[in-house]
């Protein structure tokens, strides 16, 4: 797995876990969850109603480390934060060019998200954290459509995809 060093305190993954490419959108995984299913519910979920902490970098909730182990892990709401508010983010039709402080880039496609079925127009993307919302059964995501990108929160049952960072 390769990663891109933005010029930000981690180093962002080339890919989505799952994915062959950086347009590729990988594999689609609830909050807390390591492994994928054929249809994101309630009724399914593992973590909707656990009180719990930040998951970055424990493989038992943690899809990225689990997954890629070794350096990787899931982005906190404080390093999307950064990646939102230090990086240039250009609209590609399919998702977003994003270019650090220092000139490189990644990209993240529009992946949607999975719930009874596949919710993808491509015209919005939503990335997990690894920040739960404290008091809630939701978690802090990154969302985007082709006019704006923010950090959101959203059920953790729902299916998202994950960019892995690096320390």
């Amino acid at each position: 797995h390769e990663w891109v060093d933005l010029g930000l305190s981690v180093k962002w993954a080339t890919c989505n876990v799952g994915a062959s490419s950086p347009s590729n959108y990988g594999k689609y995984y609830a909050w807390g969850e390591t492994s994928t299913k054929t249809k994101y519910i309630e009724e399914n979920s593992v973590t909707l109603d656990k009180s719990m902490g930040d998951i970055a970098g424990d493989t038992s909730y943690d899809v990225a480390r689990a997954s890629w182990g070794g350096i990787w892990r899931l982005p906190t709401k404080k390093e999307l934060e950064e990646l939102l508010d230090k990086c240039t983010w250009t609209w590609k039709g399919n998702g977003y060019r994003v270019t650090g402080p220092n000139g490189k880039s990644i990209f993240l496609p529009a992946a949607g998200f999975r719930g009874w079925s596949l919710h993808n127009t491509s015209s919005h993307g939503i990335y997990w954290t690894s920040t739960p919302i404290e008091s809630s059964s939701d978690s802090y995501s990154l969302y985007f459509t082709g006019f704006s990108h923010t950090v959101l929160s959203e059920y953790r049952y729902r299916g998202l995809t994950v960019r892995p960072v690096a320390e």
